[in-house]
């Protein structure tokens, strides 16, 4: 057996990065989805130990800001498998409806340290969308599918915040 109980938490998620590596290598899983969600909550909410998190069952958003503005916030990340890999990030629900006022994004590289995150405005999702750039809507998921790609940073009121991430993992 491994004795794991001395590894710091990002070293735990370096070593689950290459277990998942050879299993998908060996053909046994396909995704790289779990735990890379619950991963960017824990790290959004670290970094801003103001927000609270929304309870597992709140639609719409994973955490909210303090009083008074209580801001809302989804939190999507995604792990970057390949230089060039997708940068689709999970599906967008009720997008119209305004569930959240900020999209929190993160990508983790391969082995989950932090490649870049950013706090996006709603107003600047529904702008992309309704410009027909990086989101559209795809009626078998009902949803919006959102790429987070390199330009987004550079979009009025986009805040990077991949500082401010990176020093609260390790």
């Amino acid at each position: 057996m491994i004795d794991i109980s001395n590894l710091s938490t990002q070293q735990l998620f370096e070593l689950h990065s290459e277990i998942e590596d050879k299993l998908r290598k060996d053909e046994i899983i396909c995704t790289a989805n779990k735990p890379t969600g619950d991963l960017a909550e824990f790290l959004f909410l670290k970094a801003y130990p103001k927000w609270k998190k929304a309870a597992n069952s709140q639609a719409g958003f994973d955490a909210i800001g303090p009083a008074p503005n209580k801001l809302r916030y989804q939190i999507k990340g995604r792990r970057l498998l390949k230089p060039n890999g997708s940068r689709q990030l999970s599906a967008i629900r009720n997008l119209e409806k305004g569930h959240f006022d900020f999209l929190a994004g993160l990508f983790f590289n391969r082995d989950c340290s932090i490649h870049r995150a950013a706090l996006i405005p709603h107003r600047v999702l529904l702008s992309l969308f309704n410009e027909r750039k990086h989101i559209g809507f795809q009626i078998h998921t009902n949803s919006h599918v959102f790429l987070l790609v390199e330009n987004i940073w550079e979009r009025p009121g986009v805040k990077d915040v991949t500082d401010k991430l990176r020093s609260v993992w390790h």
